[in-house]
């Protein structure tokens, strides 16, 4: 059984993921928890910092299942498209941490703390995406002319929508993921 701060952290990620943030209670958190109010502000202080943790816990929940297990001695595109596909499966924990996240992502555009914390999120995804092509250029699995970073960031927008197209039932699974395929290809312009 994970221990009272986690069990916290799941129960708010599963709220968001179902009702989003506004209008999220704290009360309502407890109940989905089964705990008291007073823990969670004596975990978090209050909701701001609830918010920001479960947002981390989210963040790291999403590394976890997009490199574990990851094959390391795959070539640098084979591994960048697992991390990315990875994001668009039909799990449990991938489809609350996606909404959760895309929540919590409409949240920020009005809290500016929020806002900084994805920001900054989002740009170690990028960079992380940006070295794997780097690393592709160099064997030859990348154009040598391409700009890493730009491609990483594109890479990881279009993933962030096809899974919130995915969630919504705009486009099936498959086709999110033959999109994101499709695009990795373009991206880097090699087969």
């Amino acid at each position: 059984m994970p221990d009272r701060p986690t069990q916290i952290l799941q129960a708010t990620a599963r709220l968001i993921a179902r009702r989003g943030v506004r209008g999220l209670r704290v009360e309502e958190i407890a109940a989905e928890a089964g705990v008291s109010t007073a823990l969670i502000y004596y975990h978090f202080k209050d909701r701001a910092g609830l918010l920001r943790r479960t947002l981390e816990f989210i963040n790291q929940r999403a590394v976890d299942y997009t490199d574990a297990p990851l094959d390391t001695s795959a070539d640098p595109r084979t591994q960048l498209t697992a991390i990315l596909l990875r994001e668009l499966q039909d799990d449990t924990h991938v489809r609350e941490n996606s909404a959760a996240w895309g929540e919590l992502r409409a949240t920020a555009i009005f809290d500016p703390d929020l806002r900084a914390q994805l920001a900054t999120a989002t740009t170690q995804w990028s960079d992380d995406l940006a070295a794997l092509i780097i690393e592709a250029q160099a064997v030859g699995q990348a154009a040598p002319d391409i700009a890493p970073q730009a491609a990483a960031e594109r890479l990881v927008a279009l993933t962030e929508g096809l899974s919130q197209q995915w969630l919504s039932e705009t486009i099936p699974l498959q086709r999110a993921r033959d999109l994101l395929r499709e695009a990795i290809t373009v991206e880097l312009r090699r087969p």
